[in-house]
């Protein structure tokens, strides 16, 4: 068993773990001579329940089964079958409806749910307890495009090896069809058969924690897709009768029936699973902020005490009091934004909420967390967006420079190095990196890549021509796709080229794209080195000390600035950013020594008061003296 400085005995005796469901389908005595299993559903607009059973391997339970109605709208029953049995509920003699908490649907949506034997998977690193907070630098991935959990397990060793800490899964639940993003799940509980069986993903989370990697999941809990949700059908109030978001109807988080169904699907994850933590989807679009802060109380007090768990939040409401106490951070779409401006100059779409002084409102993003803390937003008719977030601690935000909203949402899927120069990029690059905030890569950024990762599904008929008109449809408000005739080159989703398109290859060679993608992956392997080594130990208690723009000697404006944070230690940490054109005046050199510099050697022009343009310097107080730094520091990566 491989073993790292983050395991620490929890439980020596548990090799196997279980979630017991309180609905579904759950084995009792799976180990016995006799097998059964328990059935459970809610179906309050239906008058009779049953199960179907269309095979089982121990061929006893073939047939229909009548359930008892228990009350509330609930059905039960208990058959003599085991693992491997495939079965439907039958509702009111008629409609045929996969288990809405199915542990796995092995032939999708619209097929038979399996009975699953969580109990089979023996786990190798039983005594990870996960990774603090502050250690966190995420990689987001989608496991199709990387080849299902088999691919991604083979990538485990370089992922670990470029000092990344946590890899985010995007969302597993079962969709219709073979490609997804994800997002347009509908059945919560059950992995995708697309990418391998349940054993399988346990493997794959299974094999990081023994390359020292926490495994997050992003949940998917505001919406179901469209096609293979049954759940109208047989529980109407699982909805908020009236109540519409841009997904459908609206979840009704106030019953519950309802809040048991998402609070046990989150520690299904972590339990069953040994997730490390869950990145909470859209959460604005929940709409009810008491139900996320008990949702996070029940799933604290119900994962083993010792563990790192994590809850991370979505939410386009910047609402800082829900990282008060109840979750550990939130995707900074802001910093996102304003950084995309500034690198890009586009100002079309959301983005025009980051187009005026854009480099202000990247230091009081350093500053202070959010962009929009109470502030009219022009994106949002001029209404207040957010809370004040200067209290919380800088690891309460996780930046990004690239994710797959900011790259699969563009019509054509551009990731940020076609739409900037390198030289920009990289310093962008070294302040996500190196900044207090927790920073999140997206897959085969490290490698400087500009293939595009595209939106994909796999519809049939009229959803997938709905589908692929709709998306063009979106982009007709935007200059460049305005042409009906640049609309049409905006790739369908539905088309298998268009995963495959999105999809990273290998790289080996000796050609000179393979050595600029080690160039990159080096600059981005220094920097996180010198993250891990000197700011991540320090990070538990940061504050900020404030971000400064830095001023132009003539009447225009610059895209620089200064900030600095206080450390744990006490430890002062500097950076300098200028992503303009032009060099601008640094009267005083922030104090400390450089840690890392992009270009090489920017320090000498810092040192006489110039901050060059794409120039990026980080400073850190204290005796660093025993650690390379800058582009000394990539060379010493190197040589390890």
């Amino acid at each position: 068993m491989v073993t790292n400085m983050h395991e620490r005995p929890i439980d020596p005796h548990a090799h196997h773990y279980a979630h017991c469901l309180p609905f579904g389908a759950q084995l009792l005595g799976a180990a016995s001579a006799k097998p059964r299993t328990r059935f459970r559903l809610w179906a309050p607009s239906c008058a009779k329940a049953q199960v179907a059973v269309e095979s089982s391997p121990s061929q006893q339970a073939s047939g229909t089964h009548d359930m008892s109605p228990t009350g509330n709208g609930w059905f039960e029953a208990e058959i003599d079958c085991n693992a491997g049995t495939l079965y439907r509920y039958k509702l009111d003699g008629a409609l045929l409806i996969p288990d809405p908490a199915s542990r796995f649907q092995p032939q999708d949506v619209h097929g038979p749910s399996e009975v699953i034997d969580p109990r089979t998977y023996t786990w190798q690193h039983t005594n990870w307890c996960g990774r603090p907070w502050e250690e966190t630098v995420l990689y987001e991935l989608h496991v199709g495009a990387l080849g299902g959990y088999t691919g991604v397990m083979k990538r485990l060793p370089a992922i670990a090896a470029l000092g990344v800490t946590a890899i985010e899964l995007m969302p597993l639940n079962d969709f219709s069809g073979t490609r997804n993003w994800g997002y347009d799940g509908v059945l919560p509980y059950a992995p995708d058969s697309a990418y391998g069986r349940p054993d399988d993903l346990k493997a794959l989370i299974d094999a990081a924690h023994g390359h020292g990697l926490a495994v997050f999941l992003d949940v998917v809990y505001n919406h179901f897709g469209p096609d293979g949700n049954y759940l109208q059908q047989y529980a109407k109030p699982f909805f908020r009768e009236g109540t519409h978001t841009p997904w459908g109807p609206a979840i009704d988080f106030a019953r519950s029936e309802v809040s048991e169904f998402f609070c046990d699907n989150a520690l299904y994850w972590l339990n069953e699973y040994r997730f490390d933590g869950l990145r909470l989807d859209a959460v604005h679009a929940i709409d009810n902020d008491d139900w996320l802060r008990s949702f996070s109380d029940h799933v604290r007090a119900h994962v083993q005490h010792g563990r790192h768990v994590h809850l991370v939040l979505e939410n386009e409401r910047n609402t800082a009091n829900l990282l008060d106490t109840h979750f550990t951070a939130q995707w900074n779409d802001d910093a996102h934004n304003t950084l995309h401006v500034l690198l890009t100059g586009e100002h079309e779409g959301y983005y025009a909420a980051y187009a005026d002084q854009p480099i202000q409102k990247l230091a009081k993003i350093l500053g202070s967390g959010f962009g929009y803390q109470g502030d009219p937003s022009p994106i949002h008719d001029g209404k207040p967006r957010g809370q004040p977030s200067g209290h919380l601690s800088p690891a309460s935000f996780v930046a990004f420079l690239q994710n797959h909203d900011q790259i699969g949402n563009r019509a054509m899927g551009e990731r940020l190095r076609s739409l900037c120069s390198d030289d920009a990029l990289r310093a962008a690059t070294g302040l996500l990196l190196l900044s207090p905030q927790i920073p999140l890569l997206f897959m085969d950024e490290e490698y400087g890549s500009t293939q595009p990762f595209l939106f994909f599904t796999d519809y049939t008929g009229d959803l997938a021509n709905a589908v692929r008109e709709g998306r063009r449809k979106e982009f007709a408000r935007f200059s460049a796709f305005a042409d009906e005739k640049r609309r049409a080159l905006i790739p369908d989703p539905n088309d298998p080229q268009t995963l495959v398109k999105s999809s990273p290859v290998e790289r080996h060679g000796d050609s000179p794209e393979y050595k600029d993608a080690l160039d990159w992956m080096h600059f981005y392997k220094s920097a996180l080195a010198v993250r891990a080594k000197l700011i991540a130990p320090r990070l538990k208690h940061a504050k900020p000390l404030g971000a400064s723009v830095l001023e132009a000697s003539g009447p225009q404006h610059t895209n620089a600035l200064v900030a600095r944070w206080k450390l744990a230690d006490g430890e002062t940490l500097s950076i300098a950013l200028n992503l303009g054109k032009d060099t601008v005046r640094l009267d005083e050199r922030p104090a400390g020594k450089v840690i890392f510099e992009t270009p090489p050697r920017v320090r000498d022009r810092v040192d006489t008061g110039e901050l060059p343009s794409t120039a990026f310097v980080a400073w850190l107080t204290g005796d660093v003296s025993e650690y390379a730094v800058g582009h000394d520091a990539r060379k010493h990566v190197q040589e390890e």
